[in-house]
């Protein structure tokens, strides 16, 4: 889908001045890679605060919330062109409580009334995707200083309730593994089953048996196999493997759950 930059904001004072948005609605994303058999979460740094946070931003009055949350992520962190996942609505009443937009706004020497409606209360409808944690690369905007990857288990202060969101992303990731987009976005075009098998392990905080895991998933018939692995090293080499082209496994089902780990 091609991105409307021309609504990207450049300042925060031209955040703050517009208009147009939809009231009380906004969307943050979050973004899960894969890197050296561990997970972690894309977030960004406030400028002039010891805070982090997600992609987020508002929703303009003439756009789709896929089309917001696209817009958001591209103008947050460059990134564009991946598969987004509507996963939850969040909408605690205290959510924002820890009043980060009026240190923002103090920091810059900006000045809004008390009723200004950044300040109002804000439910946010949560996106996330799975990348390669190699393609990100970000540049600061009016709200953020810097970008980095996290652990998703050593997260850093996060600002609003960002860290309630990338904990139930990472239950709805575990919850849809079961799904090839799951998977087939977090590795490269080609891998093997030892890749694939350090993935859902990563993911579900559990081991399986080797042997237990290929049977069952190649009984799916849902990889091509391709080539050996040849490292140069006196092991057998692995063959290599890829996900057949089709975007859903329409079976629904991958091989992994404790109750058949456990027979």
């Amino acid at each position: 889908m091609k991105i409307n930059t021309e609504k990207n904001k450049e300042t925060l004072q031209e955040l703050i001045d517009t208009k147009d948005f939809v009231a009380h609605v906004s969307v943050d994303c979050t973004i899960f890679g894969f890197h050296n058999n561990i997970l972690k979460v894309l977030l960004l740094k406030y400028h002039d605060l010891d805070l982090w946070s997600l992609p987020g931003g508002f929703v303009f009055n003439d756009e789709d919330l896929r089309e917001a949350a696209e817009r958001v992520l591209f103008e947050r962190t460059h990134l564009k062109d991946i598969f987004l996942k509507q996963f939850h609505t969040f909408g605690r009443i205290d959510r924002t409580e820890n009043n980060v937009h009026q240190i923002l706004l103090q920091n810059k020497g900006i000045e809004v009334p008390k009723d200004h409606w950044i300040f109002q209360r804000f439910i946010t409808v949560g996106y996330c995707s799975l990348i390669d944690f190699s393609i990100a690369n970000t540049f600061p905007d009016a709200f953020n200083e810097t970008c980095e990857w996290f652990e998703v288990s050593k997260l850093p202060k996060m600002a609003f309730d960002h860290d309630r969101i990338i904990e139930t992303g990472l239950e709805y990731l575990r919850m849809n593994i079961n799904t090839e987009v799951a998977a087939s976005n977090l590795l490269p075009e080609k891998f093997t089953m030892k890749d694939l098998q350090c993935l859902y392990e990563t993911i579900l905080g559990q081991k399986f048996r080797r042997n237990n895991f290929q049977r069952k998933i190649l009984s799916l018939n849902i990889l091509d196999r391709l080539e050996k692995l040849y490292d140069g090293s006196a092991n057998k080499a692995p063959y290599l493997y890829k996900f057949k082209n089709r975007i859903y496994n329409p079976t629904n089902q991958y091989p992994i759950s404790n109750e058949e780990e456990e027979n």
